[in-house]
């Protein structure tokens, strides 16, 4: 499974276990890739400090306005640029507008790569 299909899965994961409220473990798929268990974990894990970095460089948008599948996507990508050393930002910020293209409404991919082009430009060290 190409690591694009991968983290469209963690999105999904993380977009249903927010708006259903139900256990991640519910709602993972049986399987899961490694790759896959790795990015809802580690979102799980840092959700406090992703939010932090999302609501900063959401210019006039509260955490709570934004779609859930948008932040779950905002997410994954974060954690990767952040905690990912394997996964150029690049590859990362990329991959999301394409989650974003595929999933969200028109205005949406427009709307993460804005904010993760800000986080890379203002909060990440040049690897």
């Amino acid at each position: 499974m190409r690591r694009a299909d991968q983290r469209r899965a963690a999105v999904v994961a993380l977009y249903q276990h927010e708006v259903t409220n139900r256990p991640v473990a519910d709602v993972m798929p049986r399987d899961a890739s490694s790759f896959t268990r790795e990015l809802v974990d580690g979102v799980l894990h840092d959700q406090d400090e992703l939010d932090v970095l999302i609501e900063r460089h959401a210019r006039n948008w509260s955490l709570d306005r934004i779609a859930p599948l948008e932040r779950a996507i905002l997410r994954v990508a974060l954690y990767e640029i952040l905690h990912r050393t394997d996964v150029p930002d690049e590859v990362a910020i990329d991959e999301a507008v394409e989650a974003a293209k595929e999933l969200c409404a028109a205005e949406a991919p427009g709307f993460v790569n804005g904010i993760l082009g800000a986080v890379l430009k203002t909060e990440v060290t040049p690897q």
